[in-house]
């Protein structure tokens, strides 16, 4: 067996990627090991392109941006639409860019959740990240509905993990919509979607997914996912830069339906401007549009998107499994005497993009790896999220923060720092 921790092995395995041209399509630091893709990606030189070509254009063309530039601006939403389809098996026409993930859980409630006497609770999972649980809370309290009735909060057995199982059990004929979370923000758990989507159905139940921690990285097939709705942001694996704007998936056979939030961006294109009283929907994904795009932030999801061109998704995903099991496997050689434990799952067809690994010291340990050069993140109480986003990290840059992690170990060098974070971990 190769000795795993060395160096060179490191580096023939770089040798080996496939993916490894597309690193140099990014900005990436000198001296610094970016892990933290999994809340923000790093800047590429597709989405600076894109961005200043958006500006020019509305340099040259004021008002007449919208259709007279080279790039149709006033269907720009279909446009990218069209490439995020690609990236999780949709149809082009079932996914549209708008707002952000909360606003989009907010239309997607508005839309799906029609309760009746017999058949009004929400399903959610105890572990999925808090502003999907926010949004639902207030459409509940709008519908003049109490939280405590109506959500149904299925438990985590080890407050890391959820169990399909455990979430089917809870789809109870009272149950009317389900929204669940891809891959869980904190372990990295990937669930099963087309199970769930599968006995959601079979039970009459609507179920959308959000897939912030995976879009871009896990290789979806939503032709046979087959739920009712997605939604997703598109700064984090996809790169679209800081608070860009979101994505939304609506299965095509809901088109014909009326969306919960209507608003003059979602209407018919021919007759938009026309300005009529009536709203007049689009039968597509775009129908849920609101209001004007923001086109500057779009622009950066659209040249983002560049970098995926010609790539397979299922290689996105088998690199990203190889670095993420690397790592693993490095922290159980290495790192395990210091008192490193790992809560993601070891099985890859459970595992997302990112590592938790876990320690009673791990705020003052993630300080002392910001200041070493790594950048990573926190999450209460006491997982380092480590995400070798398969891009642009290398075997090598995991190679070098396990180097990192052993040597602050060794010399205690995170002592000296506070137990405690910023105001954003």
């Amino acid at each position: 067996m190769e000795q795993l921790f060395d160096l060179n092995y490191a580096r023939s395995l770089d040798r080996e990627d496939e993916l490894a041209p597309l690193r140099e399509r990014f900005y990436t630091r000198p001296g610094q090991i970016y892990m933290d893709g999994n809340s923000l990606g790093l800047c590429s030189k597709d989405a600076e392109q894109a961005v200043l070509r958006t500006l020019a254009d509305w340099k040259q063309h004021g008002i007449g941006i919208w259709t007279g530039a080279d790039t149709n601006y006033f269907l720009y939403h279909d446009h990218i639409g069209a490439k995020l389809a690609h990236l999780i098996g949709a149809q082009p026409e079932e996914v549209t860019v708008c707002a952000n993930t909360t606003l989009n859980i907010h239309q997607c409630c508005a839309t799906f959740w029609q309760p009746t006497k017999e058949r009004y609770k929400i399903l959610v999972d105890e572990l999925n990240f808090p502003t999907d649980r926010y949004a639902l809370l207030s459409q509940i309290r709008l519908k003049g509905y109490d939280p405590a009735d109506v959500l149904v909060t299925v438990p985590s057995r080890d407050g890391k993990t959820m169990e399909e199982d455990d979430i089917i059990a809870a789809m109870g004929e009272d149950v009317a919509m389900a929204l669940l979370p891809s891959v869980l923000y904190r372990s990295s758990q990937l669930l099963d979607l087309e199970r769930l989507s599968r006995e959601a159905k079979n039970r009459g139940i609507i179920i959308g997914f959000d897939l912030c921690h995976s879009i871009g990285n896990v290789d979806h097939d939503f032709a046979k996912i087959d739920c009712d709705f997605a939604v997703w942001c598109n700064y984090k694996y996809l790169s679209g830069g800081p608070g860009a704007t979101a994505g939304l998936y609506i299965n095509r056979k809901h088109f014909a339906k009326h969306p919960g939030l209507s608003g003059w961006w979602g209407n018919r294109k021919e007759t938009q401007f026309a300005l009529r009283p009536d709203f007049e929907h689009t039968h597509n994904a775009g129908g849920w549009q609101t209001g004007t795009g923001s086109i500057l932030s779009m622009a950066g999801v659209d040249g983002a998107l560049n970098v995926y061109e010609g790539v397979d998704m299922k290689k996105v995903r088998e690199k990203s499994l190889r670095l993420t099991r690397y790592l693993m496997e490095l922290v159980d050689s290495e790192l395990a005497k210091y008192g490193f434990t790992i809560g993601t799952p070891r099985d890859d067809a459970r595992r997302g993009g990112h590592i938790a690994l876990e320690h009673d010291d791990a705020i003052r340990i993630n300080e002392a790896l910001k200041a070493a050069g790594v950048v990573p993140d926190f999450r209460y109480p006491n997982v380092i999220r480590l995400a070798p986003v398969p891009l642009y990290i290398r075997f090598e840059d995991v190679y070098e923060l396990v180097r990192i992690l052993k040597d602050i170990m060794e010399t205690k060098s995170y002592l000296k720092y506070a137990n405690e974070t910023g105001p954003v971990a």
